[in-house]
């Protein structure tokens, strides 16, 4: 058994006192909450937890290191079809948005990057397909999107604007004097996995009407240009780019007719921000796990490490941060999956969730020592990542502003 999964004798339980399988065996999950999943959901996660460590683990350091996003990684994931998972199916099961959750939590547990990768299909291009797109394509064009036949991209942050994109977007579109289609000009910047998507779900304004509107442009169409953003040092394995707009031509059959102004994209993001927080979480139990092996392993004046008072209460703050992050994402889950949706609901998880992996990852590598900055604990990875983490799908300011709106009903927004 990997140390990650030896989680009862730390935390105090009994062989026997909860329920077998991956919740069993989740050490980041003190009061259980994966025992909520069902026998079903729980044999997706654990097979995705082999798969995780067997195939995508072994290759992160190489691939942090070219800041490269190999096959080799991505692969494995696309073939357990994570967005209608065989088990499932054949259970007569739905995907449940908790699963959901859960799936993009171990997906960060083992590296932020490929939840970042894994999230911008499954979630960002998915989500505003079914939102966007016309009742009668949705479901071919959702089909398509599980099976990966067609991949795509979330392309509405610029070069120039990031927190104020609902009214500073510059990037625009043009009716072509026939009528049939559009002239897009401008550029979109941090979008992750451009370099590789089908299609370019880029968001414009209307030149006529200055609504927002979203259009499937293909990577390879005349006009478009996409540039990887080199030298980071946050989430290197996942590519993220700057796009060009000269020109470019797309029919009217592009354009995604459910996106109908900045309205339509807040429901998307609405449930991205649920999405990002579950990501915090996992990342949180990486560098959580990461630390207790390291610690675990390590004797200092003749002791183990593992047994000194203050490494202790380290790793008691740690989970402290890490169980109350996981209940909040799994009340606001359970309130989404009833049809609650709020914007604030989901802003005040991804704030809080983000906030605190800060300080889990933080602790995580001080508790290592100089081993917590080299990338062979993992603690170094998550560490750097969670930088990202804390900034995209709404900064801690932005989100708390949202917050702040709805509690005092007074807008702080210019």
């Amino acid at each position: 058994m990997s140390p990650d999964r030896q989680s009862h004798r730390q935390h105090g339980r009994r062989p026997g006192d909860a329920p077998g399988g991956y919740a069993a065996g989740l050490a980041a999950d003190l009061y259980g909450f994966a025992e909520r999943l069902t026998e079903a959901e729980q044999a997706v996660l654990e097979e995705l937890h082999t798969v995780l460590q067997a195939e995508v683990r072994p290759r992160l350091l190489e691939a942090w290191d070219a800041a490269r996003l190999p096959e080799a990684i991505t692969t494995p994931l696309v073939r357990l079809r994570l967005m209608d998972p065989p088990v499932l199916t054949r259970a007569g099961e739905p995907l449940r948005q908790l699963m959901r959750g859960f799936i993009s939590f171990e997906i960060a547990r083992c590296d932020l990057s490929m939840a970042t990768w894994f999230n911008a299909q499954a979630s960002l291009f998915r989500t505003l397909c079914r939102i966007g797109a016309d009742p009668e394509n949705a479901a071919e064009l959702d089909q398509r999107i599980r099976a990966y036949e067609l991949t795509g991209v979330f392309a509405l942050t610029e070069p120039g604007h990031g927190s104020d994109v609902a009214r500073g977007l510059t990037t625009t579109a043009t009716r072509t004097p026939d009528g049939a289609g559009w002239v897009l000009e401008g550029a979109k910047r941090w979008i992750g996995g451009a370099d590789r998507a089908d299609v370019l779900a880029t968001f414009a304004r209307e030149a006529e009407d200055g609504r927002i509107r979203c259009f499937l442009v293909p990577r390879e169409a005349p006009g478009v240009g996409v540039r990887v953003i080199g030298h980071k040092a946050s989430l290197r394995i996942m590519q993220n780019a700057e796009i060009r707009y000269e020109g470019v031509e797309v029919s009217d059959a592009a354009r995604l007719p459910g996106i109908d102004g900045f309205a339509d994209v807040s429901r998307c993001l609405r449930q991205m921000r649920s999405d990002v927080a579950w990501m915090a979480v996992g990342a949180m139990a990486g560098a959580y796990e990461a630390a207790l092996r390291q610690v675990g392993a390590r004797e200092q004046f003749g002791r183990p490490l593992a047994g000194f008072q203050l490494i202790q209460e380290k790793f008691a703050r740690m989970l402290g941060q890490l169980t109350g992050s996981l209940a909040l994402v799994v009340r606001l889950t359970e309130q989404q999956q009833d049809g609650i949706y709020r914007e604030e609901s989901s802003a005040l998880a991804k704030m809080q969730t983000a906030l605190a992996l800060r300080e889990v990852v933080a602790l995580a590598r001080e508790v290592c020592g100089g081993d917590g900055i080299t990338l062979e604990t993992d603690v170094a990875r998550f560490h750097a990542d969670a930088e990202a983490v804390y900034s995209y799908e709404g900064t801690h300011e932005i989100n708390a502003l949202l917050v702040g709106r709805a509690v005092t009903g007074h807008s702080a927004f210019v």
